[in-house]
């Protein structure tokens, strides 16, 4: 059983058990989340949402918290001697998912 669902403007396919890397949500470590933005089930028929599947949830559980590798940023214009480095990490929150109701 996989489903699709939405959140922080991104699309994730997860399956129960998964461990996935969201944008940050304002959560602690060790608290439940629900995903109710379900754009797709399959738990041997496949059920499509218009946007969303009706009644269809995803619970998960904090992991943790974190940042991503820097990114690094260089923006550069030929002979006016301009030149920018900038860097950037990405927060995220880890979830691992726990329940996918259908």
């Amino acid at each position: 059983m996989y489903a699709i669902i939405a959140t922080g403007g991104k699309q994730y396919t997860v399956s129960e058990g998964d461990t996935i890397r969201v944008e940050k949500l304002a959560v602690n470590a060790g608290d439940t989340v629900t995903f109710d933005q379900v754009l797709f089930v399959n738990n041997g028929e496949a059920k499509v949402g218009e946007p969303t599947v009706a009644g269809a949830t995803v619970t998960a559980s904090v992991v943790g918290e974190g940042r991503d590798k820097k990114v690094i940023v260089y923006k550069y214009k030929r002979k006016t001697g301009y030149h920018k480095k900038n860097g950037h990490r990405q927060a995220y929150t880890e979830v691992k998912i726990e329940k996918i109701n259908a």
